[in-house]
C-alpha cells in the first residue's frame, strides 16, 4: 500500500523542533575546563582509567586540595580497571585512603592533591562558581547520552573534543590529546557525539551542542581583549566623573531651571525617609547623563538563559513598581526593582539587560533619562497593573 503524501496542512501541523539547550559554560570557564584537562594529562599517569579518574578527582580539590569520591561514584565511572587506576593516582603522589576501594561505598573518601592544597604554586586556582560549572559540565559529558555506556578512552576523548569546541560547534583536536582517545574518535562519530570528522578538524553533534567549551582562537581572543580594554576605558572615565562634586549652590540652580513636574518628582526622591539617599547621588543621578553600560557577550547570554528562568518577570516588576511609589512616592531605581525582587546576584551589565528586556515588552515604562521613574508599562496597564488614579487604557470595541 503507498504511503500518503505529506500535505502542506501535516507539514504546518508538525511540532517546531524542540529548541536547542544553552551552553553549560562561558568563555572563560571553557578555558578553565582546558587547564582541568591539560593538567592531568601533564600527569605521571599511563592509562586512560587513571586519567578520567584524575579529571574527577582534581576537579572537586581545585579549591581545597581535597577532592571527595565514594566506591559508588568510582563504580559509576566503569573503568576497565578501577584499583589499576587508583593504584597510579597513589604512584603520583596523590593520597588516596584505602576505603575508597575496601570501605563503605557510600562513604566519601577525602584524596588529597598536593598540587591543588591552597597557597603560592595552586595549579587550579578556580573560583567557587567555575568549579561547580566545570564540575557539572565534566559529569554532563562524561554520561552524555551517546556515550554514557563507552569505553573510558571514548568519554576521555568526548571531554577533549567538547572543550575545544568553538560556539559554532568546530573544533581542533589539541595537541596534548591521549593517544588513546584517537582510536575512539569513530565511535563518536557512529554515536552522534561527532557529526563529522576531517584530519584534527571535527563538529560537535547538534544534540551535544550545549557541551562544547566555546573555544576562541587567538584573533578572537584578541578583539575580546580590545573590547575590554574599551569598557576598562569608560569605567575609568565614569569613575573620574564621579570625583566631580556637585555643591549645594549647584544644585539649587540647577532645580531653579526645571519643570514643576520635574522638582517635584526631584524633591520626592530627595526627601524620600525610605530611600534615604545621599545628596550627592541624587544630584549626580538628575544632573549628569547616564553613561551606558556595555554588555560584554556572556552577559547578553546569560540574560537568555536568565529570562527562560524566570518567565513572569514583567508582571512582578510591573507590580512591585506600583507598590513601591505607593510607600516612597516615587519610582524604583533599575537597583532597587531587582533587589526587592530578589534578583540580587545580578551584574550590572545583566541587570541592565534585563529592565531593558522587561521595558521593550512594555511591562515597564520610564521617562528616560529622568532616574527612579520606572512604573507600569501598557502591557501590565492592559492587565490591571496601574498606579492609583492611572486607569487601565481603554479597550476597543471593534
Amino acid at each position: 500500500m503507498p504511503k500518503p503524501a505529506i500535505s502542506a496542512e501535516t507539514a504546518a501541523a508538525s511540532p517546531p523542533p524542540p529548541a536547542p539547550l544553552p551552553f553549560l559554560l562561558t568563555p572563560r570557564q571553557g578555558e578553565a575546563a582546558r587547564e582541568l584537562l591539560s593538567y592531568v594529562v601533564g600527569l605521571p599517569l599511563t592509562s586512560v582509567d587513571a586519567q578520567l579518574l584524575a579529571v574527577v578527582v582534581a576537579i572537586r580539590a581545585a579549591r581545597a586540595g581535597v577532592g571527595n569520591l565514594t566506591g559508588t561514584d568510582l563504580r559509576s565511572l566503569r573503568l576497565d580497571d578501577p584499583e589499576q587506576a587508583v593504584a597510579e593516582l597513589a604512584a603520583a603522589g596523590w593520597q588516596v585512603p584505602g576505603s575508597l576501594l575496601d570501605g563503605d561505598p557510600d562513604k566519601p573518601s577525602g584524596i588529597v592533591v598536593p598540587d591543588m592544597t591552597p597557597g603560592p604554586g595552586h595549579v587550579l586556582p578556580l573560583g567557587k562558581g567555575t568549579r561547580s560549572k566545570v564540575s557539572g559540565w565534566a559529569m554532563r559529558t562524561r554520561i552524555a547520552k551517546p556515550v554514557k555506556k563507552a569505553s573510558p578512552a571514548a568519554r576521555l576523548a568526548a571531554l577533549f573534543l567538547a572543550a575545544y569546541c568553538t560556539d559554532e560547534l568546530v573544533g581542533e583536536a589539541p595537541a596534548d590529546l591521549p593517544v588513546a582517545c584517537y582510536g575512539a574518535v569513530p565511535v563518536l562519530l557512529d554515536k552522534g557525539f561527532l557529526a563529522e570528522v576531517s584530519g584534527r578538524t571535527y563538529r560537535l553533534g547538534p544534540a551535544v551542542r550545549h557541551l562544547a567549551g566555546m573555544f576562541r582562537t587567538s584573533e578572537e581572543v584578541a578583539e575580546l581583549e580590545a573590547e575590554e580594554a574599551v569598557r576598562r576605558a569608560a569605567r575609568e572615565a565614569a569613575a573620574a566623573a564621579e570625583l566631580v562634586e556637585i555643591t549645594p549652590a549647584q544644585w539649587a540652580e540647577w532645580k531653579s531651571g526645571i519643570s514643576p513636574a520635574l522638582l517635584r518628582h526631584v524633591e520626592a526622591v530627595e526627601q524620600c525617609s525610605s530611600c534615604r539617599c545621599s545628596f550627592g547621588r541624587v544630584a549626580k543621578a538628575f544632573m549628569s547623563t547616564p553613561s551606558p553600560v556595555p554588555a560584554p557577550r556572556p552577559a547578553a547570554g546569560d540574560h537568555d538563559t536568565w529570562r527562560e528562568a524566570h518567565p513572569d518577570c514583567g508582571r512582578e516588576a510591573a507590580a512591585f513598581t506600583v507598590a513601591f511609589r505607593a510607600e516612597h512616592g516615587h519610582g524604583p531605581s533599575y537597583g532597587q526593582l531587582c533587589k526587592g525582587l530578589g534578583w540580587k546576584k545580578l551584574s550590572r551589565s545583566l541587570r541592565g539587560l534585563v529592565v531593558s528586556g522587561i521595558l521593550a515588552d512594555g511591562w515597564l515604562t520610564e521617562t528616560s533619562p529622568v532616574p527612579w521613574t520606572l512604573r507600569p508599562g501598557k502591557a501590565a496597564q492592559a492587565q490591571g497593573i496601574v498606579l492609583p488614579g492611572q486607569g487601565a487604557p481603554a479597550r476597543s470595541t471593534r
